[in-house]
């Protein structure tokens, strides 16, 4: 029929390669200018975590220089004096790395730790680094005051944190610890304070005082109390706040007080 078009396959076919082509490349541009790890490949990844410590920590420079330096040194030596000279250099470099990499490891833990002390919402850093068997979720409540209550859950317990002046927190833990209790019986809920008052838990120990509570949960029991904990969230209002530590700029802090106003 007249005015009717002939569908041409290998039309399509460079169409469709130039379309997929393109999206490709748009996604390797955002993964490119991304400043999300997810989006960094392995060595961009820890050129990050280097330049971001390093702000906190200038000593990190010399002490991976130190790390690095010493077993290279030592290797070639060795090599020189047992005539090993490839064995035992290339020995000293995978070790130098080696220890480069836990040098890094653990004053990125510090920094990061010194980086957000003192901001509201700072427990969920701890709580990020727990291993994958704990399940948290950040600022389950809060007052106007900006006191907040993170919540974890893995198999040292159900676990409640409290962030902030310590009478108010206290007033928010007792009324979360008296909703979660409902839904277990098989425990009791554990509530803790972050802080660095007495009683309190500082910032930089929260996480590896978490790891070593006893184990009272078995997998399919901490599955069972998470199916629990979506229903009990599902009847929570949300509150309008934004991921990871508060900012601590009076302007910010002026907003997000509005925002969980709901002004």
């Amino acid at each position: 029929m007249a005015g009717d078009k002939t569908i041409d396959p290998k039309q399509v076919r460079r169409d469709a390669e130039a379309k997929l082509k393109a999206e490709r490349k748009a996604a390797k541009e955002r993964k490119r200018n991304s400043t999300d790890p997810k989006d960094m490949g392995r060595v961009k990844q820890i050129v990050q975590a280097f330049k971001l410590t390093k702000e906190q920590d200038p000593a990190l420079v010399w002490l991976t220089a130190v790390a690095v330096g010493v077993p290279i040194i030592a290797g070639v030596v060795a090599g020189i004096l047992l005539g090993r000279w490839i064995m035992l250099p290339l020995t000293g470099i995978m070790v130098g790395l080696l220890l480069a990499m836990i040098v890094l490891v653990v004053r990125a833990r510090r920094a990061t730790y010194k980086r957000y002390a003192g901001q509201p919402g700072s427990a969920e850093v701890a709580l990020n680094m727990l291993p994958k068997t704990w399940t948290s979720a950040p600022a389950i409540t809060a007052n106007k005051q900006m006191d907040v209550v993170h919540r974890t859950l893995g198999p040292g317990g159900l676990i409640l944190i409290g962030e902030g002046e310590p009478g108010r927190t206290k007033h928010l833990l007792d009324s979360e610890a008296r909703k979660h209790q409902r839904i277990t019986d098989r425990i009791e809920v554990v509530t803790l304070q972050m802080g660095d008052k007495e009683g309190q838990i500082p910032l930089d120990r929260l996480e590896k005082h978490i790891r070593k509570m006893p184990k009272v949960l078995q997998a399919y029991e901490i599955t069972e109390i998470k199916q629990r904990l979506r229903a009990l969230d599902a009847v929570r209002p949300r509150l309008p706040m934004p991921k990871g530590p508060m900012p601590t700029n009076p302007r910010q802090m002026r907003g997000a007080r509005q925002a969980m106003r709901g002004r």
